[in-house]
């Protein structure tokens, strides 16, 4: 295994992280098949990696209730005595943060059910910006100066899936974050914070954690023809998963990459590349991108996000309902984007809401019948999250 500091936290970590929001499971996502998942974490440790990674909501039956993967992580740390040997990432649900008081509930909680008396890496998990104005007004940073003076908590960062000038505002609030999760894959350099958001982390020398180096698994299954094609003309042959994960590998602005296993197999796969100096040439990098315009043109329709047709007077979130659809119709399956669609646009903003008042349509730089395209954005996705 391969190992990189994690910016100023000092701490070396295994370049490849241990996810544990799509552990294996039977008939519900909350209920995990420990045995096999206990295995897999079992291998992970024992082949280097030494950090695993967990949040309050993972493997619940809901996308925000009470998870079941703190519960498993933590019972199987203890019963292993995997404790010492690694670092434990978990996230307080910001967007369950109503009160001051409810840091504490959570936090309390979450050492309950991880069986531990401290957390070396605590992140706000997924601010968006009304989340994070909604926890500053409640004094979350005395609360992270209370955990880590505390020893609760080791170190403290945030997670999100916010633009990249949100992402440097909340960085500039708190010079004590050592530790940033984002969203980066070879599709979405100009996704959310993207290339500019880990360039700037690197600039601040906090620790970059990337999150979906595979998209949700959708960088390589069911990948098509003109893709294929494409990584079979390189002169040196790789995987999908291969592909991927040394492109994340090769960018100096990473320092750990999480991947959210579901097999003993894929546990196996990713630590022998994680473990494999891989270096990505020119050629290669281009083909890379070769690769990211093929997809692209899979795109569902042709929004640019230019933003002249916000904001709707109805509320729809018109921009990011047509990005998360464009993203899921180019990978082909909803599930690519639907975690996004429903958590992070509100249930009144999301494309069913939309009343066909056609007020939008003149200001389309691309002439798209915005209404008409939110109408395929809802057929997609539907009302609810059932894409588990």
């Amino acid at each position: 295994m391969l190992y990189n500091k994690l910016g100023k936290t000092n701490l070396e970590v295994s370049r490849l992280g241990f996810g544990t929001m799509r552990l294996p499971t039977k008939d519900s996502n909350d209920n995990i098949v420990e045995d096999e998942a206990s295995k897999m974490l079992e291998y992970g440790i024992e082949n280097g990696i030494n950090i695993i990674d967990t949040a309050y909501p993972y493997h619940s039956a809901t996308l925000d209730g009470s998870g079941n993967s703190e519960t498993f992580v933590g019972k199987f740390l203890k019963e292993n005595s995997y404790r010492e040997e690694i670092l434990l990432s978990t996230k307080s649900p910001s967007w369950a943060i109503e009160e001051k008081q409810d840091f504490d509930f959570y936090l309390d909680e979450q050492l309950k059910k991880l069986q531990t008396d401290y957390i070396d890496i605590y992140l706000l998990h997924s601010l968006t910006v009304p989340d994070w104005e909604n926890v500053q007004n409640l004094d979350v940073l005395d609360f992270l100066d209370d955990c880590l003076s505390s020893g609760r908590v080791k170190h403290v960062g945030f997670s999100s899936h916010i633009e990249v000038d949100y992402l440097i505002e909340i960085l500039d609030e708190y010079p004590k974050w050592e530790v940033v999760m984002t969203q980066m894959n070879y599709l979405d350099e100009y996704y959310q914070s993207g290339v500019m958001g880990l360039d700037y982390l690197k600039e601040v020398n906090v620790g970059s954690v990337i999150m979906e180096p595979l998209r949700g698994g959708r960088l390589v299954q069911n990948i098509p023809p003109e893709i294929r094609e494409l990584w079979d003309s390189a002169e040196v042959k790789r995987t999908p998963v291969e592909w991927a994960m040394q492109y994340l590998w090769n960018r100096d602005d990473v320092d750990c990459v999480f991947s959210g296993m579901t097999s003993l197999e894929q546990v196996k796969q990713n630590v022998e590349i994680a473990s494999t100096e891989d270096i990505i040439s020119e050629n290669d990098q281009e083909l890379i991108r070769e690769v990211a315009r093929t997809y692209r043109t899979f795109l569902g329709n042709s929004c640019t996000r230019c933003g002249y047709c916000m904001p709707c007077p109805h509320g729809v979130d018109i921009i990011n309902c047509l990005t998360e659809y464009n993203i899921a119709h180019m990978m082909q399956n909803p599930k690519a984007s639907a975690m996004q669609y429903f958590s992070l646009i509100d249930d009144d903003s999301r494309a069913d809401s939309c009343v066909d008042c056609k007020e939008c349509i003149p200001y389309c730089t691309q002439m798209l019948d915005i209404p008409a395209e939110l109408q395929k954005v809802y057929e997609y996705f539907g009302s609810e999250f059932d894409h588990f």
